[in-house]
């Protein structure tokens, strides 16, 4: 049994860069990063693990902290931040990051919750197991925590309803959607590693048959699409939604409902207003931290 060190390297930035920084980290170190909010500070923390001799610190720092600027020449605000090397006993490695990411109940109806968990489902109740990886989603983040509960309040109870998950990261959406009975379900991301992620996740919960999941550039697909969804969750940067809003609405069916999430807070009017001059209303709307997020329909219609 190995029983040798396990070193932690650490950035705490913003929550508008935390997604940028941990592909960061994947791509220089060939694994996908987790993240959490630290208790302290209240910002993310992106950390990776490396199971092997101390790295070099010249090396991976200097090529970190360039990222970091080339981050922040794209307009993303990465400070505060720190970058941290640590020395983790191999023993406490496994408990070390598991106590941040716990089960997570949206009403009774939907159980996630990693694999280490012993926690049981409740009567009915649709289980989806996932472990933190690359910040593309656990349910943790308040924009995937909003949409999570849409799927819940939404869920089709003898009707058929379908479900887009534009920009899908773990596939944490598209899994639920497909376990509370959404059908057909679709789901898209343009980021490679994200759409490995989301297989991988959507296997390991037996969903195969029932959740596509395909690589896709929102901007780069056809204006309009013969196939309308009831429900379609996007969960973008602001300025993407509101540049592609005609390519989102036109894939949602007449009288379904909108979520848009992963928009900070400072932002939302901009995009609250580009999708009320398309027609449509907002019916629901939370606001936690930096982030907030909001449901849309068509002004007049009805979900039925």
């Amino acid at each position: 049994m190995n029983t040798g060190a396990i070193w932690q390297i650490s950035v705490s930035t913003s929550a508008q860069a935390e997604e940028a920084v941990a592909a960061l980290m994947e791509r220089l170190f060939g694994r996908a990063p987790s993240v959490y909010t630290s208790e302290e500070s209240g910002k993310p923390v992106v950390t990776i693990y490396l199971s092997k001799a101390q790295p070099d610190t010249r090396d991976w720092r200097g090529a970190l902290r360039q990222g970091l600027r080339q981050i922040a020449e794209f307009g993303l605000n990465v400070h505060p931040t720190k970058i941290t090397l640590a020395k983790v006993p191999r023993q406490d490695w496994g408990e070390s990051w598991k106590k941040y990411f716990k089960p997570i109940e949206i009403g009774r109806a939907l159980l996630i919750r990693p694999s280490w968990s012993r926690q049981r489902a409740r009567k009915n109740q649709a289980v989806v197991i996932l472990d933190p990886g690359l910040s593309f989603g656990t349910g943790q983040h308040p924009t995937t925590a909003f949409c999570l509960e849409q799927l819940v309040t939404l869920r089709p109870q003898g009707l058929r309803r379908s479900f887009l998950d534009i920009g899908t990261g773990s596939g944490i959406l598209a899994i639920s959607a497909a376990k509370l009975g959404y059908e057909p379900v679709r789901a898209f991301d343009f980021d490679p590693v994200a759409v490995r992620v989301a297989k991988a996740n959507t296997k390991r919960n037996r969903g195969t048959e029932r959740v596509a999941i395909t690589r896709r550039d929102l901007s780069r697909l056809p204006r309009r699409d013969a196939r309308q969804y009831d429900l379609i969750c996007a969960n973008l940067i602001a300025t993407l939604l509101i540049e592609e809003s005609r390519r989102i609405l036109n894939r949602l069916r007449p009288g379904g409902r909108l979520v848009l999430a992963g928009i900070l807070a400072r932002e939302f009017h901009r995009v609250r207003r580009a999708y009320e001059r398309a027609g449509l209303k907002l019916v629901a709307t939370k606001r936690e931290g930096e982030w907030q997020s909001g449901a849309f329909e068509h002004r007049g219609e009805k979900r039925k």
